[in-house]
C-alpha cells in the first residue's frame, strides 16, 4: 500500500486549517425543523471529500432506498437513533454506529424514532452536495421531469 500522489509541495507548510465552533448556526433549515451543517464542503477540501452535520427532529424524515456512481457515503449516529438501510436490512443505529456505503451502494436513512437524532454525512469524493441539499427546498413545485433531472445531475438514482 502507498500513499497517493503529494498535493501539496511546498518545504514549510502552512497555516491553513479552519474552525468552526460547535454552536455555529446551521447553513440549512427545512421546514421541518431538520437542518445541515456545512463542516466540510467540496470547495473547502477541493473535492477530497464533504463532511456535513444532519440533525434531524422528532418527526419521520429521511430518503428512501437510492444509490450514487460517482460517490461513497458514510454515516456516523452522534445522537438518538437513525434507521439506515445497507441494501440488505434497515438497522437502528446508536450514537457511536458507523456505516459507509460504497459507490454504487444502495442505501438509505429515516428518523422514526419520535425523537430528535443526529449524525455526519460523509461523501467522498467532495461532490457539491450542498446544491442537492438546498434544490430539495424547490422540488415541490417541480414537474416530474424537472426533479428527474435534478436527481441526475445530484447523482441520486431511487430504486
Amino acid at each position: 500500500m502507498s500513499y497517493p500522489p503529494p498535493l501539496y509541495s511546498g518545504d514549510t507548510g502552512e497555516p491553513s486549517a479552519t474552525y468552526r465552533h460547535r454552536d455555529a448556526l446551521p447553513e440549512l433549515t427545512y421546514p421541518n425543523g431538520n437542518t445541515a451543517h456545512y463542516l466540510a464542503t467540496h470547495e473547502s477540501t477541493g473535492g477530497l471529500f464533504g463532511l456535513y452535520r444532519w440533525e434531524m427532529g422528532p418527526e419521520p424524515s429521511g430518503p428512501g432506498p437510492h444509490f450514487h456512481r460517482s460517490i461513497s457515503e458514510s454515516f456516523y449516529i452522534l445522537s438518538g437513533s437513525v434507521r439506515i438501510y445497507d441494501g440488505r436490512r434497515w438497522i437502528d443505529t446508536q450514537p457511536g454506529d458507523f456505516v459507509h456505503v460504497p459507490i454504487g451502494g444502495v442505501h438509505a436513512f429515516r428518523n422514526e424514532s419520535g425523537e430528535p437524532a443526529s449524525m455526519l454525512l460523509h461523501f467522498s469524493p467532495g461532490a457539491p452536495r450542498e446544491g442537492y441539499f438546498e434544490g430539495l427546498l424547490t422540488l415541490a413545485d417541480k414537474s416530474d421531469e424537472e426533479k428527474a433531472e435534478f436527481y441526475l445531475a445530484h447523482d441520486n438514482y431511487w430504486l
